[in-house]
């Protein structure tokens, strides 16, 4: 135990038992909590540099030469990287260690970064942009691995809570880059995008510094084998992939419309947006509020159930939907902007709570084990296991919903010059997740 109790130590914890209330509050809630503050400094600059794009492109004048459809596809190309990243991001964890893949994935934010700064001119060409702007799904891979370790230093019955502030203080790193590009905007002017990414280079040399002194690796989670073993068993799960279906109805809503938002209100009410600095002073309020409240999505699904919480977020969502679709129909500035509001706050609580079913899931797996005769230490390290490979599952599946989001939008716009055919495919999409969560999760009970 003396390992564990000196966390300042650059060798693996040894003994990590969060289960354990005695050593939890000697040692155990205070270590956590270190961790957990600079995993999300640096979730939170991950999704920044994620989302960079969905800033940068407010930048992209007629100068540029690029019309709606193709800066659609320039914030569609990160949020596809981010999402295939988020699996080998997740196993990254066990092979390397949480401190140190932290280290690893937020230096490896300077390559996006840097390359944004370096070719942000006019007469740049489009293929260049693509390019640079696919590499910035970097970003959206240091989620998977953030939720993976902090998942294994909490007990179960703080993890909705601990995954909601780690998630939700990363997501904020949508609107915090949001807010930025708009003090860009304010003071130097739409011509000088360069300045964004240059201002995230000290940030990030910041949050792997944090992470090396202060962050712990668990020899726990590095010593447990069968990471492909575990995301091949829960592949094979229907459950797994009924999450995973539920996570892109809530975090694909919340990154797809992140990255979109600014986009649409000036194409869809041009008249009222017609500076990058109007529309970039109303897109971080709802991821904003989306991230604020993911916490208190997992906080009511510790309390009320994940699957309960989840199905009201659905409902609602669709009925947010319906008054988006109506006020756009009706050119209701006012209306379309609370209707949207509320699907980044609803999207942001829906998180939290399907998070909480993951290891909800798979811990009460473990002691239906138990409870048969199986080796109690086994079972838990098989449900940490099975809880990390679903989170990267869940998460890599749920990332592509704001790709299919993004598209949407594109073609949309491109078919009828207005979003009304996306938001019917948004709102077929969470009567379904309605329908599945209910059908899953709450028709037996």
């Amino acid at each position: 135990m003396s390992t564990v109790l000196d966390a300042r130590k650059p060798t693996p914890l040894e003994s990590w038992d969060p289960e354990d209330e005695e050593f939890w509050e000697r040692a155990g809630a205070r270590i956590a909590r270190r961790n957990l503050i600079f995993s999300v400094l640096s979730e939170h600059i991950g999704f920044s540099v994620w989302s960079l794009w969905s800033v940068l492109v407010l930048f992209l004048g007629p100068q540029y030469h690029i019309d709606t459809a193709g800066k659609f596809t320039l914030t569609a190309l990160p949020t596809a990287l981010g999402a295939l990243l988020r699996l080998p991001y997740t196993f990254a964890v066990a092979r390397f260690g949480g401190r140190t893949w932290t280290v690893i994935s937020a230096l490896l934010l300077l390559v996006p970064t840097g390359l944004a700064a370096l070719v942000l001119e006019p007469g740049v060409s489009y293929g260049t942009l693509l390019a640079v702007a696919c590499v910035a799904g970097v970003g959206g891979g240091n989620f998977a691995s953030s939720m993976a370790n902090i998942n294994a230093f909490y007990p179960h019955r703080l993890k909705g809570w601990a995954l909601g502030i780690n998630a939700g203080g990363g997501n904020l790193g949508v609107p915090a880059v949001q807010l930025l590009g708009l003090l860009v905007l304010a003071t130097a002017g739409a011509t000088h995008p360069r300045l964004l990414p240059l201002l995230y280079l000290p940030l990030i040399v910041l949050a792997a510094a944090g992470a090396w002194w202060r962050m712990d690796n668990l020899a726990v989670a590095a010593s447990a084998p069968g990471e492909g073993r575990a995301l091949r068993e829960v592949a094979r799960d229907p459950y797994g992939w009924a999450v995973s279906t539920l996570y892109i109805g809530t975090f694909g809503s919340f990154i797809g419309f992140g990255f979109a938002f600014g986009q649409v209100l000036q194409v869809q009410f041009h008249e009222r947006f017609d500076t990058p600095v109007k529309a970039a002073a109303l897109t971080f309020l709802g991821p904003l509020l989306g991230s604020l409240l993911r916490p208190v999505g997992g906080r009511l699904a510790d309390r009320y159930g994940g699957a309960v919480v989840t199905l009201c977020t659905f409902l609602a969502m669709g009925a947010g939907t319906a008054v988006v679709l109506a006020a756009s129909r009706a050119g209701s500035l006012p209306l379309f902007l609370a209707g949207f509001i509320a699907l980044f706050v609803l999207s942001g609580i829906g998180n939290g709570s399907t998070y909480k079913m993951i290891p909800a899931h798979y811990q009460a797996l473990a002691r239906s084990a138990v409870a048969a005769g199986a080796d109690p230490t086994a079972a838990e390290n098989a449900s940490r296991r099975r809880s990390a490979a679903l989170i990267g599952l869940a998460g890599a599946i749920g990332a592509f919903g704001g790709v299919l989001v993004n598209l949407a939008f594109r073609q949309s716009f491109l078919a009828s010059h207005n979003g009304d055919a996306a938001y019917l495919g948004f709102l077929a999409a969470y009567v379904f997740c309605s329908v599945l969560t209910w059908a899953v999760w709450l028709r037996r009970r």
